[in-house]
């Protein structure tokens, strides 16, 4: 079976694999000490320039990037342990230092991979899970100097992370390309550290792009990630290096390949620089991320959902429940709600969705296109941050059927989805859905069940739980001891009044 795998180099070879997608990708740079800076003539590209010529001009361009790309060696475990008091010379010295040397061994590890420059004054960008839970780590530029570096941040959901080291002269860096410029069949050239051999490079061409990697990282669900693939050779210690184009521009950070045995197969992955780009500035500037949250949880739109929605050909993603008290909640978001556009971008699906959102600048007010029992509205919504969210707890948050519990009828209600129709069996998509009944309940003494629809409450439409609570909120007011139910059963209707057990105020 294929699995993702990571990339990093280690003395005790051992294969390391996450289930679902998790892996490590490029190659490190040793080279030449050409400045990266220095501007050479800006190659045609692959669709100007004929094969023969793409590849006569690599010597050149490969001279001018090696300085630019690094070695990253981490050392991971605990320090160097203490010596025993044992007086030199005597046996239980020797005993000792044995016994130390090889828990230190046990202990101790390091691991290699790559990375690159993108500031002089010696920023470096690699994967997150090159420096994970290490002690020590240190660049190594291609002239051989080792240099201390300082973690600034990391951002696992990505697997990027930022290093900083010092140096007296400036550093040999590299500009960002634009990954969404790349097409599939574009040449690009691969430079990193495979197995601690350094200074390789490699020449592959874009295979595919916005490749989705399911549980990327060890996060359940979608990843907010939208992968270029690349046949490019990749292999363990490449983890971190730069995916270059034809410019010499870094389009992308090679992070995982698919393979049985962890070697290369012609199948790697690299984190998109339109993408990590932002994502780099922000753990530069805060030493985190600052996501967008939306505050949903969604579903693929099959070709069933389609048909019955009204879209034709699946596109968007569908609703499935909105966290209480977040931005959707309070922008007016419903549950069967499809998302088709988002900040002007198109929704392609479910996985695309988070990806976008997570891209979309924390407090901004952005424009969302849903479509709401066959119509198109637009909903304003403010974004909140996901890291706040994870901090507070508000994602570990179940859909808040308590919110739409109502304790004076014995009621708890939701808005209809195409997935409550599937549950139920509905024939009326209209109303509010009846999702539990207090079995002490007046209301189950007047058979009223978990699928029944109301239409209307004291001869008002209702269309969501919301409009249930505004008019409980009226009957309180009014203190009234019953409502009066437009309920559907089926194909059947009937009135029902229904006392209230306690003040109607949820």
């Amino acid at each position: 079976m294929h699995k993702f795998f990571l990339s990093v180099s280690m003395p005790s070879y051992r294969r390391l694999s996450f289930a679902g997608a998790l892996g490590l990708a490029t190659v490190l740079l040793a080279g030449p000490a050409a400045h990266a800076q220095t501007q050479s003539p800006a190659p045609r590209t692959a669709e100007t320039a004929p094969a023969d010529t793409v590849r006569g001009q690599l010597p050149n361009l490969v001279a001018r990037l090696l300085p630019s790309v690094v070695s990253i060696a981490t050392t991971t475990g605990a320090g160097p342990d203490k010596q025993t008091s044992a007086k030199p010379g005597s046996t239980f010295n020797e005993y000792f230092k044995d016994y130390f040397n090889q828990r230190r061994g046990q202990r101790r590890g390091s691991a290699v991979g790559s990375g690159f420059i993108i500031d002089p004054r010696g920023y470096v960008v690699t994967n997150n899970h090159v420096i994970t839970k290490a002690t020590e780590v240190k660049v190594i530029l291609s002239d051989g100097r080792k240099l201390d570096a300082k973690i600034l941040g990391r951002d696992p959901r990505a697997d990027l992370a930022l290093l900083k080291v010092e140096s007296k002269e400036p550093l040999p860096a590299v500009p960002w390309g634009e990954s969404e410029s790349m097409r599939v069949g574009d040449t690009v050239v691969a430079v990193g550290n495979p197995f601690g051999l350094g200074g390789t490079v490699t020449l592959g061409i874009v295979s595919a792009r916005h490749r989705h990697l399911r549980n990327f990282g060890g996060f359940p669900g979608s990843s907010f990630v939208s992968f270029l693939q690349t046949d490019a050779a990749i292999n363990k210690g490449n983890s971190g290096g730069p995916l270059f184009n034809l410019k010499g521009e870094v389009i992308g950070i090679n992070t995982a390949i698919y393979s049985r045995g962890g070697t290369n197969v012609g199948i790697a992955f690299a984190v998109p620089s339109n993408m990590a780009q932002p994502i780099i500035a922000q753990l530069r500037k805060f030493g985190r991320t600052k996501r967008g949250w939306l505050g949903v949880r969604i579903q693929d739109v099959d070709q069933e959902l389609a048909k019955t929605l009204g879209l034709g050909q699946p596109r968007g993603a569908l609703i499935a429940n909105v966290i209480a008290d977040g931005p959707a909640a309070k922008g007016g978001l419903l549950a069967g709600d499809v998302i088709l556009k988002f900040d002007g971008q198109d929704v392609a699906n479910s996985s695309r969705l988070p990806q976008i959102v997570a891209a979309t600048e924390v407090g901004k007010a952005v424009e969302v296109v849903v479509l709401r029992r066959k119509l198109e509205r637009k909903v304003s919504v403010t974004l909140g941050e996901l890291e706040k969210a994870e901090q507070t707890g508000a994602l570990s948050k179940k859909p808040n059927e308590e919110s739409n519990r109502i304790a004076s009828l014995g009621l708890t209600i939701a808005a209809i989805t195409p997935a409550l129709v599937k549950q139920y069996k509905l024939q009326e998509q209209k109303g509010v859905v009846v999702t539990a009944v207090d079995p002490k309940s007046y209301a189950w003494s007047q058979n009223v069940r978990p699928g029944d629809i109301i239409l209307e409450m004291d001869m008002t439409e209702m269309s969501t739980p919301a409009d249930i609570k505004k008019q409980l909120a009226k009957a309180r007011e009014a203190r009234k001891h019953s409502t009066l139910l437009l309920i559907q059963k089926g194909e059947n209707r009937r009135n029902v009044v229904l006392r209230f057990t306690q003040e109607p105020s949820r």
